[in-house]
């Protein structure tokens, strides 16, 4: 995929507040370089001006007007529509990919990249979409397909986003599960408690393990085995009358 991020283009907009739309969700995924072939009014004074956060500072100010000739002499295009064809008998918008599917197929792709987007009512035409070397669609009910034009390049661009942004930037999604031992020992507990409230024995080994397979998809945290491990203890106290029923804060258990 080249030495920089895709470029962004927007072909025929009508209205100045969906190209800034598209600089902002440019400015929150990564993404720099905005071409626009025959855009509307984008004055300071535009609509375009008035969403775009941090977008109004870089990206709007550097966007730079060309002709659909200068993205296909100078680019691997990409164009997205929502209408496709659903067989190999046309091959305008067929075959076609999704945008998470794009994402993974553009890291092989050595060339400067430019995707575009077209016009809000008829997105882009078919003599535009025959020129260009892919085609994308974002996936969307059959009854009503086609996507706000500022929305369709939001979504394209969030699933894009691991070709511009660094590992460090992305929010950290790792599952922060338990230590076994934690979760082995929470396991322990449990058959205990199952014994002091004297559930039928010839089904104790059953529900520990239903139990173990639900941790298991779950994958908890620490945090939130002590807290099972302090709903267990809070209940044994109870059940005992101990007297310790307000003690469970004092262990670090919610």
């Amino acid at each position: 995929m080249g030495d920089s991020p895709p470029a962004v283009a927007v072909v025929d907009a009508e209205t100045s507040g969906n190209v800034g739309t598209i600089a902002r969700a440019m400015k929150n995924f990564g993404f720099e370089d905005l071409y626009l072939v025959d855009p509307p009014d984008l004055s300071r004074e535009s609509e375009a001006y008035a969403t775009p956060g941090r977008a109004r500072e870089d990206v709007l100010p550097n966007a730079e007007e060309v002709d659909l000739d200068f993205l296909v002499e100078n680019f691997h295009t990409v164009g997205f529509t929502a209408i496709t064809n659903e067989d190999a008998t046309k091959h305008v918008r067929f075959p076609f990919r999704t945008p998470d599917e794009l994402a993974e197929r553009l890291r092989d792709v050595e060339a400067p990249t430019c995707l575009l987007f077209g016009r809000e009512r008829v997105g882009l035409h078919n003599r535009e979409i025959e020129r260009l070397d892919e085609v994308c669609s974002i996936p969307a009910s059959a009854d009503y397909p086609v996507l706000n034009l500022g929305q369709a390049a939001t979504v394209a661009l969030y699933e894009c986003r691991d070709l511009t942004l660094s590992e460090t930037q992305l929010p950290d999604v790792a599952v922060h599960r338990a230590g076994e031992a934690e979760i082995e020992a929470f396991y322990d507990h449990f058959a205990d408690f199952l014994e002091l409230v004297d559930y039928p024995e010839e089904k104790r080994a059953k529900t520990g393990r239903m139990l173990r397979r639900i941790l298991g998809r779950a994958h908890p945290t620490g945090r939130e085995v002590n807290t099972l491990h302090g709903i267990l203890r809070r209940a044994r106290w109870h059940i005992e009358g101990d007297g310790r029923k307000d003690s469970v804060e004092d262990e670090g258990y919610e």
